[in-house]
């Protein structure tokens, strides 16, 4: 029906429109929010094909009835919010949860008031706190430095409490662990988000270091984090987000941090093509593709793929449906999207069938979604397609093609998303009118034709990396990618 989306475009139109039908009023602590959890239930079981994929329809009642009461209580908007994140967590979608990106700045406000983000980007290694920048602006933190406490609380136990906070499909908690780092992949960090619900900051804090030091820091708001990465300035519209760069070994690196085109004016299409076509013409030895970081967004792999194979590429079919045939009038006004068709499918869908789901009426145009015809100049170099945790969305397909195909080699770390399938392709903004909390919705969920591990993708080649490598400055990854390469 439509293809793959991430938040890079949900951030782009549906909050600007549900902002201007639903005004935000001013948090008070002591006001009712219960009548949201009403909206979000309707909402949600009309809608969510992907729902109880992993709960059944008694635990999600017992949670909205809990939620309920929480949000009639007086509490804290982090006390209400952690609330909410817990039950959109527990649907066990990677693609469910309350948005930084579709609030808009009032939201953004209260998710992020104060002095209280940690002054360094970080990754988590084996269940520890290893610092890869720092962002203090006093030189305090040392990349490889291991942070073993914030004010006396154990980073290993604020890990486990951030866990199930963490949007991820199914039990993939590497999506989670990864969600909860601070690489600086995005302008609003899911762990800024979360680990002030936990462990509240405000100005300064202690870090206890595992080589014994302890350094007290001034903490940094949203602004200040956002300005400390390059990450967080962005370019034009038609600016290119990839480099190719081609080194002394012969081997050209695609390095793609993301592919949230969807407002882009950048012809990557064309670019792409006309940059695997060359790899064949300069003779190029092999190929890596950099996708670490990258959760997904538009299917730009399949460009690559289409120069990889011989033949046409038939695809694993898989059965995807929607739960309803056109949203209710009662739910219109608290819905924005950025494409009218998703208010009503119409004829593009058939059904019920007695689970209640909605199929692809047009199956020519299904079977043509499942198929990659091979395009231009066949590169026939060896490639390697570095993957890890973050790959969750249309990466995480691509991951999946790959291996189908047998055209590249898998390194790195295990992917997100999972073999069970996964919600998104097309978005509902579901803004709850009283908190004014904008909750991203997918409406598309795939579903395996054949019992699939509650798993996402292994690699072919693990390669972990280590404090070590961090401090030295090491890229294990793409050592072992060169390598396989060179055949060394």
């Amino acid at each position: 029906m439509i293809a793959s989306s991430r938040r890079g475009f949900l951030s782009l139109t549906g909050a600007a429109a549900l902002s201007a039908a639903l005004p935000l009023p001013a948090f008070a602590g002591d006001a009712d929010w219960s009548g949201d959890v009403d909206v979000l239930n309707d909402a949600w079981s009309t809608l969510h094909p992907g729902l109880f994929r992993y709960q059944t329809r008694e635990e999600l009642d017992a949670r909205l009835t809990r939620l309920r009461s929480q949000w009639a209580t007086p509490g804290t908007f982090r006390e209400r919010l952690l609330a909410l994140t817990r039950v959109t967590a527990a649907v066990r979608c990677g693609h469910t949860y309350p948005s930084p990106y579709n609030g808009g700045d009032p939201i953004r406000r209260l998710m992020f008031p104060d002095h209280s983000l940690v002054p360094f980007a970080f990754r988590w290694l084996n269940r520890r706190m290893v610092v890869t920048a720092d962002q203090s602006g006093a030189g305090l933190f040392r990349a490889g430095d291991v942070v073993e406490r914030i004010d006396g609380r154990t980073t290993e136990s604020l890990l486990l409490d951030l866990i199930p906070l963490a949007r991820a499909d199914g039990s993939n908690d590497a999506k989670r662990i990864s969600l909860m780092e601070m690489r600086g992949d995005d302008r609003f960090e899911t762990f800024d988000v979360h680990l002030p619900l936990v462990l509240p900051l405000n100005d300064r804090a202690v870090f206890g270091l595992a080589d014994g030091r302890r350094i007290e820091a001034q903490l940094l708001t949203l602004a200040e984090r956002q300005a400390a990465r390059p990450a967080a300035v962005e370019g034009p519209e038609d600016a290119n987000p990839w480099t190719l760069e081609t080194g002394d070994d012969g081997i050209a690196r695609l390095t793609m941090p993301g592919w949230a085109l969807y407002n882009s004016r950048f012809d990557w299409r064309r670019w792409l093509a006309g940059a695997m076509d060359d790899l064949t013409g300069d003779g190029a030895r092999g190929l890596i593709v950099d996708l670490r970081g990258n959760e997904g967004g538009l299917d730009c792999g399949d460009v690559i793929l289409s120069r990889l194979i011989s033949r046409d590429l038939e695809l694993e079919r898989t059965q995807r449906f929607v739960r309803y045939r056109r949203v209710p009038d009662s739910l219109r006004p608290y819905l924005s999207t950025w494409d009218q068709s998703f208010y009503d499918w119409g004829r593009q869908v058939d059904g019920p069938d007695e689970r209640g789901f909605y199929q692809r009426a047009d199956r020519a145009a299904e079977a043509a979604d499942l198929r990659i015809a091979a395009a231009g100049r066949r590169f026939t170099g060896k490639v390697c397609v570095l993957c890890d945790a973050s790959n969750s969305s249309a990466t995480f397909g691509f991951a999946e093609k790959v291996r189908r195909a047998g055209v590249a080699t898998l390194v790195g770390q295990t992917t997100g998303g999972n073999l069970r399938g996964i919600n998104g392709g097309a978005f509902f903004f579901l803004k709850l009118p009283a908190s004014g909390i904008v909750v991203d919705l997918p409406l598309i969920a795939s579903f395996p034709s054949t019992p699939q591990p509650d798993a996402g993708i292994e690699p072919d080649v693990p390669v972990p990396t280590t404090a070590e490598d961090i401090r030295l400055g090491r890229d294990p990854q793409i050592t072992a990618a060169t390598r396989l390469i060179l055949g060394d």
